[in-house]
């Protein structure tokens, strides 16, 4: 089997240069992200000039293309959902010595959950908007869980977010694989949602300050009192259809 990396050949970054074409197809644009696993980079398709998006894997964090190949894959299995990036195809280059995987995707307007936040009034959103935002969330979360999967990390900067009418329209970016779905990893994904709310409209400067409503839903950001509450997305979506207002 193919050694690890030693912490010598270890890739922090690429710093991918606009131009430069990638195997043979693709012309870098413009960096759009970066985290543990890798960076993404807006795209130029050669061939018929549409915009892409790039997932790019450190290769530290991608032995033997294990990870590139789960996450392509479970893309795959929940192209159907829409609050999922459309996956198109896996390419490779070599960069100091080393194959590097992107996988190509659809590029998705927007802009990260954490950005839009820092744009809004106060840096959050308001009670009626945050629950707007949870909702969206929830339902799109709600067929992936429907798929027996999971996200495994949910987070703002995980979150692709654009205003769409009265609400939100959602992409959830860089699933995480802890291995077969269990009931301990939708628990993860409903608590991840509700931190995401309470985030959202202030976190902890504001909630006491919050309406009941609030409360009802984040009890205290405790995983217990939560998830009595809440086992799955579904189940968080319906309250929020249902809920009553004082």
């Amino acid at each position: 089997m193919p050694s690890r990396p030693s912490k010598s050949q270890s890739i922090s970054s690429f710093k991918l240069p606009p131009g430069r074409i990638l195997a043979g197809k693709y012309e870098i644009i413009s960096p759009l992200g970066r985290g543990w696993e890798g960076e993404v980079y807006k795209l130029r398709e050669l061939e018929t000039d549409i915009e892409r998006a790039g997932k790019f894997f450190f290769p530290q964090r991608n032995l033997n293309g294990r990870t590139s190949r789960i996450y392509a894959r479970k893309l795959n299995k929940l192209r159907h959902l829409p609050i999922l990036i459309q996956y198109h195809t896996s390419e490779s280059f070599i960069f100091k010595g080393q194959k590097v995987t992107f996988l190509v995707s659809e590029l998705v307007e927007g802009e990260l959950l954490s950005k839009f936040l820092a744009r809004q009034p106060g840096k959050r959103l308001s009670v009626f908007q945050g629950l707007h935002l949870l909702h969206a969330l929830s339902l799109g979360m709600e067929g992936v869980h429907n798929a027996r999967e999971y996200h495994g990390d949910l987070h703002m900067g995980n979150v692709i977010i654009r205003r769409q009418g009265i609400g939100f329209n959602i992409k959830l970016l860089d699933f995480y694989d802890y291995g077969t779905a269990r009931a301990h990893d939708l628990h993860d994904d409903v608590c991840d949602l509700i931190r995401i709310f309470y985030d959202a409209i202030g976190g902890k400067q504001w909630y006491s300050k919050h309406p009941p409503e609030v409360k009802a839903i984040c009890r205290g950001l405790k995983r217990s009192l939560i998830l009595r509450k809440f086992r799955t997305a579904g189940q968080l979506r319906q309250y929020l259809d249902t809920m009553t207002w004082s």
